[in-house]
């Protein structure tokens, strides 16, 4: 799919302390955790990038200055790579900064996703009419959603939203939407979303992913919001918010997979995943894999 025009620029939160990874998060950001050998942030950046996006706003905390220096060019390392002939690499090391211009929004306190996203509003300018949000904690595969998602917005406006159908007796553990159908397949228009609902209380079995495509109109939202728990500003919240006035809102149904780097378990899995499909480790995982399986259900 080529890029669309529907938006410019995508934010990625990225201020969270990693607990579950801790104490490794003690000093490494959880988000430059490499997927086999590339950090997730590289791999939603990736993703915002063929969509159309040209700028990435990273919100993180001051002490997790790191991240965006990710997407920051290296020329002593570059030089260095080049003059020993390392083509491969210097490819790699180049691909960050080349993806698309990034900056920095703090969130002084992690206060919800919603807080987070409010963070960035500053880094926008008038062209913004509208903003990508990409959780780094959800991989969306394979890639092409956010484009799938951008085209919708240029048909019908508003906000876009993605989801997954998710089998019901597991639905309790996702936002979930409430939903018409469009002349479209997989393009739903959403009446309201249900947190966490008892499986037989769920208006549907589309639960929200971490992909949305934002009319501007959410940070007026955000700001007319109450805080929750904790006093956080959730952004399903602000979604609910512009439904409940009239604008536009519709999710496109996701029909592939996705990994979730929130916990070890899930970021293993995706190693894996990404390792069984590159060509250099991927003939020699999959044969220990298989004597490891074999060697276990003895």
């Amino acid at each position: 799919m080529s890029p669309t025009t529907a938006f410019r620029t995508a934010i990625v939160p990225a201020a969270g302390l990693g607990t579950r990874f801790l104490p490794t998060t003690k000093s490494v950001p959880k988000e430059l955790l490499p997927v086999v050998d590339t950090p997730a942030i590289e791999l939603v950046a990736a993703e915002a990038a063929e969509a159309g996006a040209e700028r990435l706003v990273i919100v993180t905390s001051p002490e997790k200055s790191s991240v965006a220096g990710h997407f920051q060019s290296r020329p002593d390392l570059e030089q260095t790579l080049a003059d020993r002939g390392k083509t491969a690499l210097l490819e790699k090391v180049r691909r960050a900064p080349g993806l698309l211009q990034a900056e920095v929004a703090i969130q002084e306190q992690a206060l919800g996703l919603g807080h987070a996203v409010a963070c960035a509003r500053p880094n926008l300018t008038e062209a913004d009419d509208a903003v990508a949000v990409l959780l780094p904690d959800d991989l969306v595969l394979p890639t092409g959603a956010l484009t799938a998602m951008a085209r919708v917005r240029e048909r019908f406006g508003g906000s876009v939203l993605c989801a997954f159908d998710i089998p019901r007796e597991q639905i309790s553990a996702y936002g979930v939407f409430d939903v018409d159908p469009t002349d479209t397949d997989d393009v739903l228009r959403v009446k309201g979303m249900v947190e966490k609902p008892a499986p037989e209380a769920a208006p549907s079995t589309f639960a929200a992913a971490g992909r949305y495509l934002l009319d501007r109109a959410v940070f007026d939202a955000l700001d007319r919001i109450t805080p929750g728990a904790g006093g956080e500003l959730q952004l399903t919240d602000a979604v609910a918010l512009l439904i409940e006035e009239g604008h536009p809102v519709h999710v496109v149904v996701h029909r592939g997979g996705r990994h979730d780097l929130g916990n070890p378990g899930g970021f293993l899995r995706a190693a894996v995943d990404f390792a069984l499909e590159n060509p250099e480790y991927g003939p020699e995982l999959r044969e220990w894999l298989s004597q490891r399986l074999s060697d276990a259900a003895r």
